[in-house]
C-alpha cells in the first residue's frame, strides 16, 4: 500500500470519492491512501451517505485535512471496519498531541472532541464500494468555519499546528495496520 500527501490544496467536493481517483491524478496504482488540505462543500447532489440526503444535510467546512483510501479485494463489510479503525488510529494520535487536555470519543464513524463542556464534530467519514474497489473518505475539520453542525477544528480549537505532520504520521499508521493483517492472515495455519 501506498501512500502520498498531496501538497496542492484541492476543494473537497464528494466526486473524489470514486475508483482510480488516485491513480488517474496521482500516477499511484494498487491500494492506496493520499491525504490533503481544503475546503470541503459537498452538496446533496454529490452524498454516498443516503441518511444525508433524506435529512438534506449538505456538509461544508472552511478547511479541512481529508484522507481518500481505495482497496481493492474488499467486501464493503470490510471497508466500513477499515474506516473504524482509520478512525480509532486518528484518534490515538490526537491523545498523543494532546494528552488529557480534550476528552476525545468515537460514536461509531464520527469523532467528538468535549470542549468547555459541549460535543463538538471534528470528522466526517464515509466507506462505500465502486465496482472495482472499496472507497472511504474521511475529512477533519481544521477550520470549521460554515459549518452547518456545532463543529471544531484541529487548528482552531485544538492548537494542532503541524496537521501536514498529522496526516502522514495517520497514513503511516494505517499502512502499518494494513500490512500487520496481511501478515496476520499469512502466518497461522488452517484449523
Amino acid at each position: 500500500m501506498q501512500s502520498l500527501f498531496i501538497e496542492k490544496e484541492i476543494k473537497y467536493i464528494g466526486s473524489q470519492l470514486s475508483p482510480h481517483w488516485i491513480y488517474k491524478n496521482f500516477h499511484i496504482l494498487g491500494d492506496a491512501i493520499v491525504s490533503f488540505i481544503g475546503e470541503m462543500d459537498v452538496k446533496i447532489t454529490e452524498m454516498v451517505d443516503i441518511e444525508d440526503v433524506i435529512t438534506d444535510s449538505p456538509i461544508y467546512s472552511k478547511k479541512m485535512v481529508s484522507f481518500i483510501i481505495e482497496q481493492f479485494g474488499m467486501s464493503l463489510s470490510e471497508c466500513v471496519v477499515r474506516q473504524r479503525f482509520l478512525i480509532c488510529i486518528i484518534i490515538e494520535e490526537l491523545r498523543k498531541i494532546l494528552g488529557d487536555r480534550y476528552k476525545i470519543r468515537r460514536s461509531g464513524d464520527d469523532i467528538f472532541v468535549n470542549i468547555d463542556g459541549k460535543d463538538k464534530k471534528l470528522s466526517v467519514s464515509i466507506a462505500t464500494k465502486s465496482t472495482t474497489s472499496a472507497l472511504i473518505h474521511t475529512g477533519l475539520n481544521i477550520d470549521p468555519e460554515g459549518a452547518p453542525i456545532d463543529a471544531c477544528g484541529l487548528s482552531t480549537d485544538l492548537g494542532i499546528t503541524n496537521v501536514e505532520e498529522f496526516a502522514k504520521n495517520v497514513m503511516r499508521r494505517y499502512i502499518e495496520e494494513d500490512t500487520e493483517i496481511l501478515e496476520a492472515t499469512c502466518k497461522v495455519r488452517g484449523v
